[in-house]
């Protein structure tokens, strides 16, 4: 059976805890060489793995052998190593926020599509069972007409996690851009879009620095977003949630509520207008606690679309209109008005 060749730069966190296990877990993969500036966390990698290992991502990318990479840099490297990665004929898969402006995103698209490559953003949320069997619910018609939503997605910080502790990447402006909106709301703009379906076109949002005195990015930010169809609601994300996280998504219609991941013991829960509770145990989703999802079927789908030839599930423009939605988080915190998405 044919294997796809990947590499993966990057051997940080993300890059330890999901890409790296889960190429080795899937039998169509065969990792070839990681890639990290940090030479002893790229040599351990490298030695766990059987593979060659670089400290250079332009070393690894003139490697003819590697087909695809994995994007696993801090942010504001995500755009020019995916760039080079697809100009240089690898397809992406490439960590979010898939970079830290409108115009390096679509340079990124830009870049896939002018050397016929798969670009994919590994947004994991959508791959979650609650949250699929939410969207088929909603789509059914069975709520009714959506009026509201509230989602959240809080934990302690990346000093928890980052294998840089607190001097990690993840609290620097120059090379993360930004904090908690980056890390974690993303994942939520892109969960509603598409759970509802719907794109957000307006947001009015506090996005501030208030837990972490080592930081010079956001650490908690709230916002009020709007879809195209009127459905209003609110986002928060945190790295200021001391106790367990917070990884949540209620969706309020006509004729019931939906709360996802809400309950310790029940991923979805439908609470009807007459009465009626459904609790339904579909897994657990993905996190950075003990006992999370250990897979987040990120690497399998961008590899089934390798071999299949077909469309990513996540695709550059998905990345980007996600993106724009926490961009405009921004504007509309620095300018203190509603910012209408373009």
């Amino acid at each position: 059976m044919a294997k796809v060749k990947v590499g993966v730069i990057g051997c940080g966190s993300i890059a330890t805890h999901r890409h790296l296990p889960e190429y080795a877990a899937n039998e169509s993969v065969e990792i070839v060489a990681v890639c990290d500036i940090v030479e002893e966390r790229a040599k351990k990698r490298a030695s766990k793995y059987g593979t060659k290992y670089y400290t250079k991502y332009e070393e690894l990318l003139a490697d003819d052998e590697i087909e695809a990479v994995s994007v696993c840099t801090p942010n504001y490297l995500h755009a020019p190593v995916s760039i080079a990665a697809l100009e240089a004929g690898k397809h992406v898969l490439c960590e979010k926020p898939m970079a830290t402006s409108y115009t390096e995103a679509k340079a990124m698209i830009d870049a896939a599509e002018n050397n016929r490559k798969k670009l994919m953003i590994a947004h994991n949320q959508r791959f979650v069972e609650s949250h699929r069997k939410a969207r088929a619910i909603i789509e059914s018609g069975k709520l009714g007409k959506i009026y509201s939503f509230r989602t959240a997605f809080g934990h302690g910080g990346p000093e928890g996690w980052s294998v840089d502790g607190e001097n990690s990447w993840f609290f620097k402006k120059e090379e993360a851009f930004i904090g908690a909106m980056g890390d974690l709301g993303v994942h939520k703009t892109d969960l509603l879009r598409y759970i509802l379906n719907e794109e957000i076109t307006e947001v009015a949002a506090f996005v501030d620095t208030i837990a972490k005195d080592n930081s010079t990015v956001d650490d908690n930010a709230v916002c009020i977003l709007k879809t195209e169809s009127g459905i209003v609601g609110t986002l928060a994300a945190s790295w200021s949630y001391v106790s367990k996280e917070d990884n949540s998504t209620v969706i309020y219609g006509e004729n019931a509520i939906l709360r996802l991941e809400e309950d310790p013991n029940y991923s979805l829960v439908i609470q009807h207008k007459n009465g009626e509770v459904e609790k339904h145990t579909l897994g657990q989703i993905q996190s950075n606690e003990d006992g999370g999802q250990s897979n987040s079927h990120v690497i399998e789908q961008f590899i089934q679309s390798i071999l299949t030839d077909s469309e990513v599930p996540i695709s550059g423009y998905e990345g980007m209109k996600s993106l724009n939605v926490i961009l405009a988080a921004l504007e509309s915190s620095a300018s203190g008005k509603i910012t209408r998405i373009k």
